[in-house]
């Protein structure tokens, strides 16, 4: 099979919407990483697996996907041809901290009302001047997820050593651009090295240089959709320099940042055109006919719903 790969991503002006994605892979795996904001997925081809808190789920094509903000996990094809999915990474006030937990327990959603509404929201992003149905929509997809996660609400029990881990990680947040050494760290929040990369891991299930450049990478995307370049976002981010955001932005994102931010020629799974925030990015097909980037359903079309 050849490597296929087709991503566009932009910045709506919704609130909460912090960035759209859709992508088709192949062969693309992403590794360990985290998000700071919540991940709502749906697949429209293929099938996706990928563990979250140590524990292995999968994301078929009728199922909607909620990953938490601050939780590692992966991912990759469940299936021989790759999959094809849609993106919506949200900062919804409705969703607080305390969901995280629930969200971790259970973040394979079967309902088919909520997978249509999601897809509706990515239909209406598609279309400048839509923004308030963007936004309407939005509001009864955070109700319906508040909704589905309150039940499993518990009040959380931090194993030993979780403090010392949660010290670092406010640590490495603080520093995201400048960095920090292993060793002040340490002496920061007054623990050995080797414990303190012990505690970490064992607490979030990354190391603490993967959550560091999780995080980097995650800030490189909002960058790089303000039309920011490449060489500006490395330097902004922390990255020794643009070769080095290249490498851990295209581990984690599967494409490079000069792909992700703008393209200076056609071809497959490539954009056309640099864009600002707010702006659509369209992709080509195999055969080289344009397809729009924001596409509402790959093939299939969600049967109509109730407007809100």
């Amino acid at each position: 099979m050849v490597a296929r790969q087709e991503v566009s991503a932009w910045r709506p002006k919704v609130p909460g919407v912090v960035e759209v994605l859709h992508a088709h892979f192949t062969e693309h795996a992403y590794p360990m990483h985290v998000h700071d904001a919540w991940t709502l997925l749906i697949v429209d081809d293929g099938a996706i697996r990928y563990d979250l808190d140590r524990r292995e789920h999968g994301a078929p094509s009728d199922t909607v996907t909620l990953l938490p903000p601050q939780v590692p996990h992966n991912g990759s094809s469940a299936t021989p041809r790759g999959f094809r999915k849609r993106v919506l990474y949200l900062d919804l006030p409705e969703l607080d901290e305390t969901f995280i937990g629930p969200a971790v327990d259970g973040p394979v959603l079967v309902d088919p009302l909520l997978r249509r509404r999601v897809a509706q929201v990515h239909a209406a992003l598609a279309h400048r001047g839509d923004e308030l149905e963007a936004q309407s929509r939005l509001a009864l997809i955070g109700e319906r997820l508040r909704a589905r996660l309150r039940p499993r609400l518990v009040a959380p029990a931090r194993p030993a050593g979780d403090g010392v881990a949660h010290r670092l990680r406010e640590l490495l947040d603080e520093r995201l651009s400048r960095g920090v050494t292993l060793d002040e760290a340490a002496g920061l929040v007054h623990a050995h090295p080797a414990h303190l990369v012990r505690a970490f891991s064992g607490a979030f299930g990354i190391a603490p240089h993967q959550y560091l450049m999780a995080r980097r990478v995650d800030r490189a995307r909002r960058l790089l959709l303000d039309g920011r370049s490449p060489s500006e976002v490395a330097a902004a981010v922390g990255f020794y320099d643009q070769a080095h955001l290249n490498r851990h932005f295209k581990r984690l994102v599967g494409t490079t940042p000069g792909r992700f931010a703008r393209l200076d020629g056609p071809g497959p799974g490539r954009f056309a055109g640099k864009r600002r925030s707010g702006e659509t990015r369209s992709v080509e097909t195999r055969s080289g006919q344009p397809r729009s980037g924001h596409r509402t359903d790959q093939g299939r079309s969600d049967p109509p719903a109730p407007a809100p």
